[in-house]
C-alpha cells in the first residue's frame, strides 16, 4: 500500500511540474502581485514653470548638517520607505553617527574617500551620510558591475577603505584599499557612541566622486564638493516647492549621478524618500502603479521610462505634482491633460547633475522638447570654434559656469585643465561639455548632439572609444571601432565593428566585454569587417562603416527550435518582448537587441508564467532560452521536492 501511495504522489508531483512548466498556473503564492490602481481620465490642466518658494536653506552649506537639522526638527518623521519597512530621521541620524565614529577610527577625514559597494538600500544611504559626518566623501560602487570594473574604479580612486557585503572582499581581490563587510552588530561599530565628531568639513570639502566613461578605456572620476551639491539642492527645493510633506522616489542606478539628486534634496527638507522595488524600476506599468499606491508627489524617471509614463492615462486625483526626467535625449511631449508637470533636465556629471531645466508643454507642433534654461546661479555660454559667442539660433559648443561646476577629475590634472577652463569673459571657471546647443528666441536651449562621439545609452554617458579599446585587447581581434546609431525606437545603440584574426562569434565578443563592462556599455550588434576604412588623414572613417545586416553580422548560434514546454513558453515571451519571430533556443537575448529594460520585462513575465521569482541577474547568467529554461526547471523541481504530500495533492487538484 505504501508503495502505491508513494507512486501516486510521484506521478502527482510530475503532473504539477508539467503544469508549471507549461505555464498553466500563473503564479505561486510567494510571487508579489503588482498594485494596479484604477485609472480615470485626467482633467485638462495648465502648468506654469516650477514655482519659486522661499526655502530656509541658502547655499553654500554642508549637506550632512542640513540632514541633521531636519532630524532634530522632526525626529520621528519617516525619512526612508522601502518594502522592508521605514526608517525615521532619528534612526537614520543615530545609525549614521555611530558608523561615522567607527569610520573616524579607520582614518576617514576631510577629503578622504570611502567606497560604498552596496545595493540601493537603507544601508547604502546611511553609509553615505555617515561618511559625510566623519568628514569624508563617498564613491558609489554598484554591485551590479562586473568585478573587473569594480576593481578598476576602486584602484583608480584610492579609497581609504571600502564597505560592502560579505562577498565584497572576494570581488575586490588585489585592490589596495582595505575592504570591510558592513555589519551593524559588530562590536567595533555597534559599540561606537554618537560622538561630537568635530570633523572640519566646509563647503569646499569633497562630497562624492562619480566615475564616467573615458576614451582611453579607463573611466575617470568626477569630484563634486558640498558647495556644488548644496546649490543643486537649494535650487531644487525652491523650484519644486518641496516641503516636509513631500514623498519622492529613489530608483536610479547607483553609478548614475541622478541617484544623488533623487535623495539628498528631500532629506535636507525633512521629506521622505521611497526606494522603489526592482520590479518597478524598469516597467512603466509597475512604476506608475507604485507612484500612485505610495502617494508619491515628485519622481525622477529616466527618459526611456518617462516617455511611456507621459503617454499613459492618469487619475486626476493623483498626488503626483512633478515628473522629472533627464539623461537621454527627450523625443516625446506629454499628452494633454496630465495631472502633473513634466520637467526635462540636462546636465553633465561634472556640473552636479543638472545645469538646465524646462517644463515641457504638450503641444506637438513645437518640435523636439528643449533642454531648458540655466538653473539657480548657473550660466551657460554657446561658443564657436574660435571661442566667440554665436548668435541666437546658431549652433555652438555649450560651456557651463557657476557654483555647480565641480572640482575636476580625480588624479587627472591634465584632463581637468583640458575640460575645466577659464571663462574668457571673466566669470571664473567653465566646464567644456562637448555638447552642441543653440538658444531659441525664448531663451530655452536646444540640444544638437555631441562635438565628439560620446553618447548616452539608457541614461549613462558612454565613450564608444572605451568599448573599442577593450575589444582591441581580445587575443583574436586585430582592430575594432564602436559607434552609436539610432535604433527603431529613436534611442542610441552601440554597434561594434571588429576585424578578427581567428574564429570568433558574437557570443565570444559579448562574453569578453560582459566580464569587464556594465551591461549598458555592451554593443547591441557586432559587425565583421575585413579592414576599418580610413580617411586621408589616417583616422577611422566612421561615415564609411557599413550598416549592419545579415551578410556582415558575426555568426551566432545555429537555429534550434524550442521543444520542451518551458522552452516553448519562453520563446513566446522573448519574441513578444523583442517584437520579432524566429528566436531559437540558443540565441543570446542580448545579441538579439535585448537590454536591461527589455530583460526586466522578460524575467517578470517568465516569473509570472512559471510561478517563481526571477531576477535580471538570472537572465544575465542564462541569456538563451535553453539555459533559462533549464534554470527555471531546476528551480521548480526544488520547490516541488520541498512540498508536503498534502500540498502536492492540493496543487494537483487545482
Amino acid at each position: 500500500m505504501a508503495r502505491i501511495v508513494a507512486g501516486h504522489l510521484s506521478v502527482t508531483r510530475g503532473l504539477i511540474t508539467f503544469k508549471l512548466l507549461c505555464g498553466l498556473w500563473s503564479a505561486m503564492e510567494s510571487v508579489h502581485q503588482p498594485l494596479v490602481p484604477t485609472a480615470a481620465d485626467a482633467a485638462d490642466r495648465t502648468f506654469d514653470p516650477p514655482v519659486t518658494a522661499s526655502h530656509p536653506l541658502r547655499p553654500p552649506f554642508v549637506v550632512s548638517e542640513a540632514v541633521a537639522a531636519a532630524a532634530r526638527q522632526s525626529p520621528e518623521a519617516p525619512a526612508l520607505f522601502a518594502a522592508c519597512g521605514t526608517l525615521s530621521y532619528a534612526a537614520l541620524d543615530a545609525r549614521a553617527e555611530r558608523l561615522a565614529g567607527w569610520l573616524r577610527t579607520q582614518g576617514v577625514g576631510p577629503d578622504s574617500l570611502v567606497g560604498i559597494c552596496l545595493e540601493r538600500s537603507f544601508d547604502q544611504l546611511t553609509t553615505a551620510l555617515a561618511t559625510w559626518k566623519a568628514g569624508g566623501a563617498f564613491l558609489p560602487l554598484d554591485p551590479a558591475w562586473p568585478d573587473e570594473r569594480l576593481r578598476t574604479i576602486a584602484d583608480d580612486a584610492g579609497c581609504v577603505l571600502i564597505l560592502g557585503r560579505d562577498d565584497c572582499a572576494d570581488r575586490l581581490t588585489g585592490v589596495a584599499s582595505p575592504v570591510h563587510a558592513l555589519d551593524w552588530d559588530r562590536q567595533a561599530i555597534s559599540g561606537c557612541e554618537a560622538l561630537d565628531l568635530g570633523a572640519p568639513v566646509t563647503t569646499e570639502s569633497l562630497a562624492y566622486v562619480i566615475y564616467t566613461s573615458g576614451t582611453t578605456g579607463t573611466p575617470k572620476g568626477v569630484e563634486i564638493t558640498h558647495g556644488n551639491l548644496s546649490h543643486l539642492i537649494a535650487w531644487h527645493l525652491d523650484a519644486f516647492a518641496v516641503t516636509a510633506s513631500d514623498r519622492a522616489t529613489h530608483l536610479a542606478g547607483l553609478g548614475f549621478d541622478a541617484s544623488l539628486w533623487e535623495v539628498w534634496p528631500y532629506l535636507c527638507a525633512g521629506a521622505s524618500v521611497t526606494l522603489i522595488e526592482d520590479a518597478a524600476r524598469t516597467s512603466p506599468d509597475r512604476l506608475k502603479a507604485a507612484l500612485l499606491a505610495r502617494d508619491i508627489t515628485i519622481a525622477f524617471v529616466p527618459t526611456a521610462l518617462a516617455q511611456a509614463l507621459i503617454a499613459a492615462d492618469w487619475p486626476a486625483d493623483t498626488r503626483l505634482r512633478f515628473v522629472l526626467t533627464g539623461a537621454d535625449r527627450l523625443t516625446a511631449r506629454p499628452r494633454p491633460g496630465l495631472p502633473f508637470a513634466f520637467v526635462n533636465n540636462y546636465g553633465p556629471t561634472e556640473c552636479t547633475v543638472v545645469a538646465t531645466s524646462a517644463v515641457i508643454a504638450p503641444d506637438a507642433d513645437q518640435g523636439l522638447p528643449p533642454i531648458g534654461a540655466p538653473i539657480g546661479q548657473t550660466f551657460v555660454r554657446i561658443l564657436d570654434a574660435a571661442g566667440c559667442p554665436v548668435a541666437s539660433g546658431e549652433t555652438g559648443e555649450l560651456f557651463i559656469g557657476g557654483p555647480t561646476v565641480g572640482r575636476g577629475y580625480r588624479r587627472r590634472p591634465d584632463l581637468t585643465a583640458e575640460r575645466f577652463v577659464i571663462d574668457p569673459f571673466g566669470a571664473g571657471r567653465l566646464y567644456r561639455t562637448g555638447d552642441l546647443a543653440a538658444q531659441r528666441a525664448d531663451g530655452q536651449l536646444e540640444f544638437h548632439g555631441r562635438v565628439d562621439d560620446q553618447v548616452k545609452i539608457r541614461g549613462h554617458r558612454v565613450e564608444p572609444e572605451e568599448v573599442a579599446s577593450l575589444l582591441g585587447r581580445h587575443d583574436l581581434v586585430t582592430a575594432a571601432s564602436v559607434i552609436a546609431r539610432r535604433d527603431a525606437e529613436g534611442a542610441d545603440a552601440l554597434i561594434a565593428y571588429v576585424v578578427p584574426n581567428g574564429a570568433l562569434t558574437a557570443e565570444d565578443l559579448r562574453d569578453f566585454l560582459a566580464a569587464r563592462l556594465p551591461e549598458y556599455m555592451i554593443p547591441a550588434t557586432f559587425v565583421r569587417i575585413d579592414t576599418l576604412p580610413l580617411t586621408a588623414n589616417g583616422k577611422i572613417d566612421k561615415a564609411a562603416l557599413p550598416a549592419p545586416d545579415q551578410s556582415n553580422a558575426f555568426a551566432g548560434a545555429g537555429f534550434a527550435a524550442p521543444s520542451t514546454p518551458a522552452e516553448l513558453r519562453l520563446a513566446e515571451i522573448l519574441e513578444d518582448v523583442l517584437g520579432r519571430g524566429g528566436v531559437g533556443v540558443d540565441d543570446n537575448f542580448f545579441l538579439l537587441g535585448g537590454h536591461s529594460l527589455l530583460g526586466t520585462q522578460v524575467v517578470l513575465r517568465a516569473g509570472e508564467a512559471f510561478g517563481i521569482e526571477l531576477a535580471l541577474r538570472d537572465l544575465f547568467l542564462a541569456p538563451t532560452i535553453r539555459q533559462l529554461a533549464a534554470h527555471i526547471e531546476a528551480v521548480l523541481l526544488r520547490m516541488i521536492e520541498q512540498m508536503s504530500d498534502q500540498e502536492v495533492e492540493q496543487r494537483a487538484a487545482e
